[in-house]
């Protein structure tokens, strides 16, 4: 993986980039940056994978004011304008699906192929569990092993929930390059009165919509209406998965998006 940065808007952006081919963007959740899409990356060999740290997360610098998700869509168009890519294929996790959202809209020409993991529409969406909805309010899960094992099998189910060896790789994995409480914060504020809602008919994409039946932090139904209001989305619900489905188990999830965006 190689790493490079460049200036947008006043942010020092972290870009990674892995391997050659046709391009797959990868857009990770709140807190994270591009060192939580390693276990993901293997399993894509003959595409150019590009992955970038948002403002306040991995190796970026932390803004002083909340970036909007429409502002973050707009980073992910700068940084495809840094690499010569004129369009790719998109995978968007959690948050970082509603910037694949707000990219697919706003940039259509820039998005081949749409992927939506354990993601909403933001407001109008489906909450998930009081008590998930309540540990993403802190960044603590990312500093404290002992909160992070206490609470990772109530908010993300699935794999992390039921393997404790796979439950504490995920803690490493948080633990390497945490997020500042301040930028952590940003991120929050910078999403909390988005929706795509209103522009989900616009969004005329192949689209996968994936995820887990187990994932308390965000609910089946939300993938279902993702997938009622894109025209051309189809819906894959991967049983016994949980949030962190992309990550805790690739191997069973990543096939499928692969097969739906082509291996090259």
């Amino acid at each position: 993986m190689t790493r490079d940065f460049f200036s947008w808007r006043g942010h020092r952006i972290c870009v990674s980039v892995v391997g050659k081919g046709t391009p797959l963007l990868l857009v990770p959740g709140i807190g994270c940056g591009a060192d939580l899409w390693e276990p993901f990356i293997p399993y894509f060999p003959n595409r150019q994978v590009v992955c970038f740290d948002p403002p306040g997360a991995g190796r970026s610098s932390t803004p002083l004011f909340p970036i909007p998700v429409e502002s973050l869509a707009a980073l992910a168009v700068a940084v495809l304008d840094k690499h010569g890519i004129a369009a790719c294929d998109v995978v968007g996790f959690s948050y970082g699906g509603a910037v694949a959202q707000q990219l697919a809209y706003d940039h259509p020409e820039r998005v081949r192929r749409l992927v939506l993991a354990a993601t909403t529409c933001g407001w109008g969406s489906y909450w998930g569990s009081p008590g998930a909805l309540a540990v993403m309010s802190t960044p603590l899960r990312f500093y404290s092993a002992n909160y992070f094992d206490r609470i990772a099998p109530h908010m993300y189910g699935g794999v992390t929930r039921r393997d404790p060896v796979r439950r504490q790789g995920a803690l490493y994995a948080r633990r390497r390059l945490p997020p500042s409480a301040y930028g952590y914060a940003m991120q929050l504020l910078g999403g909390m009165s988005w929706s795509s809602f209103r522009f989900l008919p616009e969004i005329r994409h192949e689209t996968l919509v994936v995820c887990g039946d187990d994932d308390p932090l965000v609910p089946i139904a939300n993938a279902k209406m993702l997938a009622a209001h894109i025209p051309r989305a189809v819906l894959e619900v991967v049983e016994r998965a949980g949030h962190l489905l992309l990550w805790d188990e690739p191997e069973r999830v990543a096939p499928q998006i692969g097969k739906f965006v082509g291996w090259s």
